[in-house]
């Protein structure tokens, strides 16, 4: 078995065609398809399957696909920390929809001193974000526990191959549109929100409670409004004056513009911190880009 196998079997499952991952890797599709069917007699097993969808990947093949996306990660990250000035680097974050996370990526982008990179920052909904982090879509992936969640995503993350680092314990605020009824409170207690409609983030087909975004999911809301992006969440704050839960970590420049964070009257606290591939060294950016992280959310 060899990396250039692997990394083909990559472009496959990503393209999903024989013919683009040709293209692609610059090789002609007869050499490809007897280096994928020297790789199968060597492992005495189907990777893929033809149908008229595409090239569809067999259950060993899903298998083989994790490990090879591994292997071909460790070689990029080992490639960039040993010879920087030679090729492109790469950084990729998936998050719940957190404000201070884009803004620290933007203040990474900001330090880079490379003329080639490709970076990307997805947010997501929960289950996706542990989906991108496994199979190596995102190198990390930003969430929060508490004393609700801890247990079901600690198991699921294990399952998957994952660990949770921390990075900051907060307590809960709501946050709210700056002219709302609420928006002078010094704490705010639930029985205060009941008039106003929840707003909650979308998490699509895994609406579990222990994937939601927002503390205290389980409570019973007479009024609840889901979204699926941050600037829906801002326009459903200031229009109906709704309102969310979260860290009241916010970015300085939407803070008394749009919407402020008061203290929510709970004893729950929120740890965020990010999810990564267990037992895999992190990049340079990646490391760079937690530093940032820390030092912003200290601020």
């Amino acid at each position: 078995m060899t990396l250039q196998q692997l990394n083909y079997v990559v472009k496959i499952a990503e393209t999903k065609s024989m013919n683009k991952a040709a293209k692609e890797l610059y090789v002609t599709q007869s050499a490809l398809s007897s280096t994928i069917k020297s790789l199968e007699d060597e492992l005495g097993t189907e990777i893929f399957i033809r149908t008229n969808r595409g090239m569809v990947l067999t259950t060993d093949g899903e298998k083989l696909l994790s490990y090879a996306k591994q292997i071909v990660k460790m070689t990029d990250m080992i490639t960039e920390k040993f010879h920087k000035d030679e090729t492109k680097q790469h950084f990729s974050i998936s998050t719940q929809h957190y404000s201070f996370v884009v803004d620290a990526f933007v203040m990474l982008t900001k330090e880079l001193e490379i003329n080639s990179y490709d970076l990307s920052v997805d947010e997501t909904k929960t289950a996706e974000i542990i989906e991108n982090v496994k199979n190596l879509r995102s190198e990390l992936g930003i969430l929060y526990l508490d004393s609700f969640n801890r247990k079901p995503l600690t198991k699921t993350l294990k399952e998957n191959g994952l660990e949770f680092e921390p990075l900051y314990d907060c307590p809960v605020y709501v946050f709210i549109g700056t002219n709302h009824p609420l928006a002078k409170k010094k704490k705010i207690t639930f029985d205060e929100l009941a008039p106003y409609p929840c707003l909650a983030f979308d998490q699509g087909e895994d609406n579990a409670f222990y994937f939601s975004e927002e503390v205290l999911s389980t409570e019973q809301y007479p009024r609840k409004i889901r979204a699926n992006d941050r600037a829906t969440m801002v326009e459903l704050m200031i229009g109906l004056n709704g309102y969310t839960l979260g860290s009241g970590i916010l970015v300085n420049e939407l803070t008394d513009t749009q919407f402020v964070a008061i203290p929510f009257d709970t004893d729950d606290v929120m740890t965020i911190g990010y999810i990564h591939r267990k037992n895999m060294p992190l990049s340079d950016l990646a490391q760079r880009y937690l530093e940032i992280l820390n030092t912003y959310v200290n601020k």
